[in-house]
Parts: C-alpha cells; structure tokens; sequence
C-alpha cells in the first residue's frame, strides 16, 4: 500500500504564501492522477486541485483558481501545491490522495492556518 506523506503548512497572514508537498512511498504515484485536498472544521473533505500522472493537466476548484499551482516530481515520487495570497477562508488541513477511487490511504495531512 501507498504511504502519503504531507508536510509544509503552518500559520501564515492573510495574502501570504505556502508551499506544501506530498511525499509517496512507491513508485505507482508516477502512474495515477493525483490532487490535494482539504478539511475544514465541521466541513466535508474536498478536493481544491488536481494534476493527471504527466503533468499535462491540472484541474482547480474555483475558490483556489488563480491563486493555487499543483506540480508534481514524479523522478522523486512528491507533489507540490504553491499557495498565494492566502485568505482565512483557505484555513485546513490539507491532504493529498489519488483523484480519483479507490484512494490510497491517507495521511496525517497538514494544517494550513490563515489568520491575523
């Protein structure tokens, strides 16, 4: 089974920036479209950004569009989600996973706090 690994969240002001990334333990990630998804208190899980296995598309929510760049390594098995001009509203723990079932496991995720 797949291991998933976020890390980069952390408390930051309103209009500021993250840069989260997700780790895999094999190789399969280079093979299935992934995204990040987010949980906010008391809300559903929710998937906010998306790539295909090669990178040549990538998918946005239309409350992260123009604000949030998906990537991925696939040589090093680890995504990325660049996030600007951050609102409180983006306040979550944020997980990556497969696009689409059946998911991976998932991971511990990482919280991402916007606030003043």
């Amino acid at each position: 089974q797949v291991q998933l690994v976020e890390s980069g969240g952390g408390l930051v002001q309103p209009g500021g920036s993250l840069r989260l990334s997700c780790v895999a333990s094999r190789r399969i990630f280079s093979t299935v479209a992934m995204g990040w998804y987010r949980q906010a208190p008391g809300k559903q899980r929710e998937l906010v950004a998306a790539i295909s296995s090669s990178s040549d598309s990538t998918n946005y929510a239309d409350s992260v569009k123009g604000r949030f760049t998906i990537s991925r390594d696939n040589a090093k098995n680890t995504m990325y989600l660049q996030m600007n001009s951050l609102k409180p509203e983006d306040t979550a723990v944020y997980y990556c996973n497969r696009e689409r079932s059946p998911t991976f496991n998932w991971g511990q995720g990482t919280q991402v706090t916007v606030s003043s």
